[in-house]
This record gives structure tokens, sequence and C-alpha cells, in this order.
């Protein structure tokens, strides 16, 4: 009996230890996870930004137009998803030089610096800049 007693004595505390060595550690993890999601919805909502981008280039119709639509169409796609970044777009409008009945696309190129503060964890870089293109066939039958 004197023997069980003295060993429920050795190990008063180890709860607290425990949990001053777990609870950072789980939350360091979740915060992982969090900012991984972030990540990743980041990058699917630039490349569908560059999507919708081709998509405006290619039903321009001009090549000036094309370059403007390009722009609007992905700060449009942009502001829909709730991504706050100032979009660099760059569209590939050389596929209007072809001749009507030539097949040709129409590229578009969006970089942006996304903001990841509010999930700062050790290690993680305060913004993340990704760059996504992404191409859309012009009309091959178009008039100009």
């Amino acid at each position: 009996m004197m023997r069980r007693r003295a060993r429920v004595g050795r190990e008063r505390g180890s709860e607290a230890i425990e949990a001053a060595i777990g609870v950072p550690a789980f939350m360091l993890f979740i915060a992982l996870i969090i900012s991984a999601g972030r990540v990743a919805i980041a990058h699917q909502g630039i490349e569908s930004a560059a999507a919708e981008a081709a998509r405006s280039a290619s039903i321009a119709r001009t090549q000036a137009q094309a370059q403007t639509d390009a722009y609007a169409g992905a700060e449009r796609s942009l502001a829909d998803q709730g991504l706050q970044c100032n979009p660099q777009v760059a569209a590939d409008t050389t596929g209007f030089a072809t001749p009507p009945g030539t097949p040709a696309t129409v590229s578009a190129t969006v970089t942006c610096s996304v903001n990841l503060r509010d999930v700062a964890m050790p290690g993680m870089p305060g913004t993340i800049t990704i760059t996504k293109t992404m191409s859309s066939p012009l009309d091959t039958y178009r008039e100009h």
C-alpha cells in the first residue's frame, strides 16, 4: 500500500507539463493546416482569374481591347472570390495577328502577392507571390 502512494506522489504535476508542451505544438499544427489551406485557395483563385482573363481577351474584337478585357476579367474574378491583391496581368494577344480561318489562342498570365499575415506563424512568409498562366482559343472564323 505504501509503494502505491509513493508512485502517485511522484507523478503529480505531470499533466501540467504535458499540457505545456502539447498545447503549443497542437496550436502550431492547426496554424500550419490553416496556412496550407489559405495557400491552396489562393493558388486556385489566381488560376481561375487567369482563366477568366484569357477567356475575356479571347472574345474581344481587337487586340487592344483584348488587353483591357484581360485585366478587367482578372480583377473581376479576384473580387468575386474575395482575394485581396493587386494583380499584374500580361495578355499574349499575338493570336489576333493570325488570319481568320487559322486556329490561334490568347494567353493570360496573372501574378498576385497574397497576404498571409493574418495566419502568421514562425517560418511562414507574410506574403507569397503566385503566378498562373491560362490560354483560351480565339474564334477561328472571326472577322477583323
